[in-house]
C-alpha cells in the first residue's frame, strides 16, 4: 500500500503560501490539503476559493479540498472551477449525500466523505460505490494543532475493511495529530493518506525537513 502525504495549508505562513505550497511538492508531498472552514459547522473561519486557485498557480499537484462548511452542495462548482481535484464534504453537514456526491463528481472532481470523531464507519455502508475519499477526523475539526484521539485506530481499521470488501479502489485518509510518533499507528490501522499540517509548516524547521521526518517515520515502522 503506497502511502501518500498531504501537506496542509492550513499550517502555512500565509505571508508566503504560493513559496510554501511550492516547497511541499518539491519536497515530495503527494497532494495539497486545503481545509476550508465557515465558522459555523465548524468554530473557524478559513479560506475560500480564491486561496484555491491561489494554490492552483504554485503546484502541479492534486488540491485536497475538505469542505468543513455547512451546506456543502452549494459550493461544489465554485471550488471546482478554482482548480479543487477532490473534494471532501462531511456526512454530518450533507443530509443529502448521495446528490452531493454526484454533483462533485460531474463538476470533473474525485468525491470524498469525511467522518468527525463521534460518526460510526458504518454510516458510509450505503454510499461505498460512490466514494474515491474516504476521510477520518483523528481530532474534532476546526483546529490545527490538536492531539491525535488514538481512539478512533478501530475506525480505521473498520474503514479498511470496507473498502476491501467493496472491491474498489477508495483512497483513506486521517487528518489531525499527523506527526512522527502517530504515523506509524495509523498506516498500521489502514490508512494511505496522511494529513500533516503543523509538523510540515513550522517556524522551527523548513517544510523539506518537515515531510523528510515524516517519511523517515514511515520507513522506520
Amino acid at each position: 500500500m503506497a502511502v501518500r502525504i498531504a501537506p496542509s495549508i492550513l499550517a502555512a505562513d500565509f505571508t508566503r503560501l504560493g513559496e510554501q505550497v511550492a516547497e511541499a511538492e518539491a519536497s515530495g508531498g503527494d497532494l495539497i490539503h486545503i481545509d476550508v472552514m465557515d465558522g459555523r459547522f465548524v468554530p473557524n473561519i478559513t479560506m475560500g476559493p480564491l486561496v484555491v486557485e491561489a494554490a492552483r498557480r504554485s503546484t502541479s499537484l492534486p488540491l485536497d479540498v475538505h469542505l468543513m462548511i455547512v451546506e456543502p452542495e452549494r459550493y461544489i462548482a465554485d471550488f471546482a472551477d478554482a482548480g479543487a481535484d477532490r473534494i471532501t464534504v462531511h456526512i454530518e453537514a450533507s443530509p443529502n449525500l448521495h446528490r452531493t456526491l454526484q454533483s462533485i463528481h460531474a463538476a470533473g472532481c474525485a468525491a470524498g466523505v469525511a467522518l468527525n470523531p463521534h460518526t460510526p464507519a458504518a454510516s458510509l455502508s450505503e454510499i461505498m460505490h460512490m466514494v474515491d475519499v474516504i476521510l477520518v477526523m483523528t481530532v474534532n475539526p476546526g483546529f490545527g494543532g490538536q492531539s491525535f484521539l488514538a481512539e478512533i485506530l478501530p475506525k480505521i481499521r473498520q474503514l479498511r475493511t470496507m473498502i476491501v470488501d467493496s472491491g474498489r479502489q477508495i483512497d483513506l485518509g486521517v487528518d489531525g495529530g499527523i506527526d512522527t510518533t502517530t504515523v506509524q499507528q495509523v498506516v498500521a490501522a489502514g490508512a494511505d493518506v496522511l494529513v500533516a499540517g503543523s509538523s510540515i509548516f513550522s517556524k522551527q524547521f523548513s517544510v523539506q525537513h518537515g515531510i523528510q521526518q515524516l517519511q523517515a517515520a514511515l520507513i522506520k515502522g
